[in-house]
C-alpha cells in the first residue's frame, strides 16, 4: 500500500516528531542543541511557520507549529534537516544519514488538544527521567512560558494568551497546567496521531478537515470508503 502524503494544512497547529536513525543520538555537544535551535528560528521565519512549543531530546525532537502556507512546514523541516545533518557530520567527522526517514506529523484540534500538546512536549524530559520537573530542562520552550527566559523561537498561540490577563497570570496558569500533567489517554492519543499521521480532534473537527483536503485525515472504516468533497478533490 502506497504511503500517504503528510497531512499539512495552513492555519492549523501541527505536532511534529523527528527521530534519529535507529534511535541514535542527534546531539553530541551543547553547541549542537544551539545549532538546531538557530536553524529552527531562522527557517521558521523564512517559511512563515509559527513555532508554539518545542523540546530537543537526545535522539529526537518535538515541535508544535502552525504554518501559514501549504508548503511552509515541509520546506522548513527539509531546510533544517539538511543543514543540521551537514553541520553535525562536519563536527563529528562522519558521513551518512542522521534522521530516521522523514519526520512524522499531524494536525491537532486547537481547542481540544493544543495546551495538552504543549504540556506533553514540556513533560518529555520528565517522562524520560532526565529531570524532576519540566522547568529544570534547558532545551525546551517551557522556560519561556513560565517567565524564566525570552525565547525568540517561540510564538505563543492565542489560546496561551487566554490563560490570564497579565504575563504573571499566564505564566502561573501555564506552570500549574504542566505541573498537573496530562492523562495517559491524552499522551497516547498525541503520540499515536503524530506517528500515524491521522488528524487528532473531535468527530466534527475531523469531518470539517476532510472537506478541505483530498488526503484522508482518518482511518477508513472497514467496508466504507471515505467520501471526498468534489471541491477538495480538485485542489
Amino acid at each position: 500500500m502506497a504511503r500517504l502524503p503528510r497531512l499539512t494544512l495552513p492555519g492549523y497547529p501541527h505536532h511534529v516528531i523527528q527521530r534519529g536513525n535507529n534511535r541514535q543520538a542527534i546531539f553530541a555537544s551543547t553547541a549542537d542543541y544551539q545549532v538546531l535551535l538557530d536553524l529552527l528560528r531562522d527557517n521558521a521565519q523564512k517559511f512563515s511557520v509559527a513555532i508554539h512549543a518545542y523540546v530537543l531530546m537526545s535522539n529526537h525532537f518535538h515541535l508544535l507549529a502552525t504554518p501559514t502556507t501549504d508548503d511552509g512546514l515541509p520546506l522548513m523541516m527539509q531546510a533544517v534537516g539538511r543543514s543540521y545533518v551537514r553541520s553535525f557530520n562536519n563536527a563529528q567527522g562522519r558521513t551518512g544519514t542522521l534522521w530516521e526517514g522523514r519526520y512524522r506529523s499531524t494536525l491537532i484540534q486547537s481547542e481540544r488538544y493544543l495546551l495538552a500538546c504543549m504540556a506533553y512536549i514540556d513533560l518529555n524530559p520528565v517522562r524520560a527521567g532526565l529531570v524532576g520537573q519540566a522547568a529544570d530542562y534547558p532545551w525546551s520552550s517551557h522556560g519561556h512560558y513560565i517567565g524564566r527566559r525570552v525565547d525568540k523561537l517561540v510564538t505563543p498561540h492565542p489560546l496561551f494568551w487566554e490563560l490570564g490577563n497579565t504575563p504573571f497570570a499566564r505564566e502561573a496558569a501555564y506552570a500549574e497546567l504542566v505541573h498537573a500533567g496530562i492523562t495517559l489517554a491524552q499522551q497516547t492519543a498525541l503520540t499515536r496521531s503524530a506517528l500515524s499521521g491521522w488528524a487528532l480532534g473531535e468527530p466534527d473537527f475531523v469531518a470539517d478537515l476532510q472537506k478541505r483536503t483530498a488526503r484522508r485525515v482518518s482511518p477508513a472504516l472497514a467496508g466504507r470508503p471515505v467520501s471526498i468533497a468534489p471541491s477538495a478533490a480538485k485542489k
